[in-house]
């Protein structure tokens, strides 16, 4: 059931909808208390026959479980300040060129990098700053993060934070830091091994969390020295003890940043949603906005996060690859398809729409219509193709998805101007490719906050005299305006810059 949280806490206060109810269903709250009070509440909470799921750290509050139509009272007790739910919180889920200076080469950069500008700026003073990153965790064993100057603390029930279930977690930490090593994977906004990494990790193989987690995760970056928290994750209510708690990180000199959210809407997700944090919205390698980012007045800034390469646990990406006689092709992804790799003569399938015998031995090339990927897959396979190209019927390329849709034959995905091209190309041999990786594209809000996290910490690390304000202001200030003149609800100010940002610091006096 929806609930805002406006009404649950008029159900806690006026003994409404929770204390009419009646039943022993256990409800996760919050519970804010008095100073000096809080043997008091776990009496209170043992007497209301509940338990306490999670003291927050570097706060006077809790997380208890305790039955519904205990609430009102437990909220009557003097030393009580207020009660909430615990709402739960989620992660938010093209291009690269290949190294040159100031990188080693044999790596890809993927194109984030430039946009922000994080390539014109060294990052040879970072080790003044720590980000800290609450995520899914990092996978400290991937080549291309294993040498970073990184450590962690675990929360119980999530796992170690050297590890990563869901690839979530490591790619934002690839997007931040992966290293600057000749010959292996990808470059980060600071891939010099300098910039102090925190991982806090949140969310375990389920997939998400409490807010009441994500707040003592904040606490806990502030324990570890962090100046920057970074945060690609957010949920739809809000939570008073989750505002109170990122107002007083930024008071104290720490720059939270979240991620706007994904839901294509002009909805609020929280914690980007608070005036004390960052919200970062997401574009695309043409600095369009992409069209799944929320858009709303709380939208300060804007970060690549379309088709974002970066580091995934080892082995758990895919890598799409094609070529057509001698012509090598740069394919997307299709989300689903085996690992495995087919060669055979090059079959024009058409719309895909029906089985056709005649590609029985070959790479199916189908034209993309209105049918689903799954059933153009499906139908080439079922005519006894051995692969599946499926080009776009509009400009540009993408990534597909087969959805629950199990197929054994590679299929990728390929652009309008490809798909012409492989169309004269018809009889040719053809090569389609998946094979593992340990780096993958991803779409999101999620990826965006990283960029704005890195560089923020990048232009810090310049002066770092100036307060978390003083930056947050120079990074809006100098952001590079996509959309009307000033702050709009799609893009915020603008997409962010590096070398701006920090010469605005530098000459300005910390911006002032």
């Amino acid at each position: 059931m929806r609930r805002t949280l406006t009404f649950f806490a008029s159900a806690v206060i006026a003994g409404s909808a929770f204390a009419q109810a009646g039943g022993t269903e256990m409800t996760r709250v919050i519970v804010a208390y008095k100073p000096g009070t809080v043997q008091q509440i776990r009496q209170a909470v043992a007497s209301a026959r509940g338990s306490v799921a999670l003291e927050i750290h570097g706060m006077d509050a809790m997380a208890v479980n305790v039955p519904s139509q205990a609430i009102r009272g437990l909220a009557r007790n003097p030393n009580v300040a207020y009660v909430e739910e615990d709402v739960k919180r989620y992660p938010f889920g093209t291009g690269w060129t290949p190294s040159a200076a100031p990188y080693q080469s044999g790596q890809k950069v993927p194109y984030g990098i430039k946009m922000v500008q994080a390539d014109q700026l060294s990052d040879g003073s970072a080790g003044t700053r720590t980000v800290c990153i609450i995520d899914s965790g990092y996978q400290l064993s991937h080549e291309d993060l294993a040498q970073n100057n990184v450590n962690g603390t675990n929360v119980s029930g999530t796992g170690l934070w050297s590890t990563d279930e869901s690839s979530h977690g490591t790619h934002v930490a690839g997007t931040i830091a992966a290293m600057n090593n000749s010959g292996v994977g990808v470059v980060g906004v600071a891939p010099n091994k300098a910039l102090k990494l925190h991982i806090i990790k949140v969310f375990g193989a389920d997939g998400w969390a409490y807010t009441s987690t994500l707040t003592s995760a904040a606490q806990l970056c502030k324990t570890a020295g962090a100046n920057i928290i970074s945060m690609s994750l957010g949920g739809s209510f809000k939570s008073r003890t989750e505002e109170t708690a990122f107002a007083s990180l930024l008071s104290g000199g720490i720059l939270p940043i979240a991620a706007a959210g994904n839901g294509g809407n002009s909805t609020t997700s929280y914690p980007a949603g608070y005036a004390s944090v960052v919200s970062v919205a997401a574009v695309d390698e043409n600095e369009a906005w992409a069209t799944f980012s929320q858009y709303n007045k709380d939208v300060e800034i804007s970060g690549p996060g379309v088709n974002v390469l970066s580091t995934v646990p080892m082995g758990s990406g895919k890598e799409s690859g094609l070529t057509v006689g001698a012509t090598a092709y740069q394919p997307g992804g299709m989300d689903g398809s085996p690992v495995k790799t087919a060669t055979a003569p090059l079959f024009d399938f058409g719309s895909g729409v029906a089985v056709n015998q005649n590609a029985a031995g070959k790479i199916c090339l189908i034209s993309r219509g209105a049918d689903s990927f799954a059933v153009l897959v499906s139908n080439c396979q079922a005519s006894g193709g051995v692969g599946a190209v499926v080009y776009n019927n509009v400009a540009g390329g993408f990534g597909g998805t087969l959805g629950t849709t199990i197929t054994n034959i590679p299929s990728v995905t390929a652009s309008d101007t490809e798909g012409a091209a492989m169309k004269g190309q018809i009889g040719q041999n053809a090569t389609v490719a998946v094979t593992a990786t340990n780096y993958a594209f991803f779409d999101g809000t999620s990826m965006a906050t990283p960029h704005v996290s890195a560089v923020a910490a990048l232009v810090w690390s310049y002066q770092t005299n100036c307060s978390a304000t003083q930056v947050r202001n120079a990074l809006n200030a100098t952001a590079k305006n996509l959309g009307p003149a000033g702050r709009d609800t799609k893009f915020g100010w603008g997409l962010v810059q590096a070398v701006a940002a920090k010469n605005r610091l530098t000459n300005g006096k910390c911006g002032a």
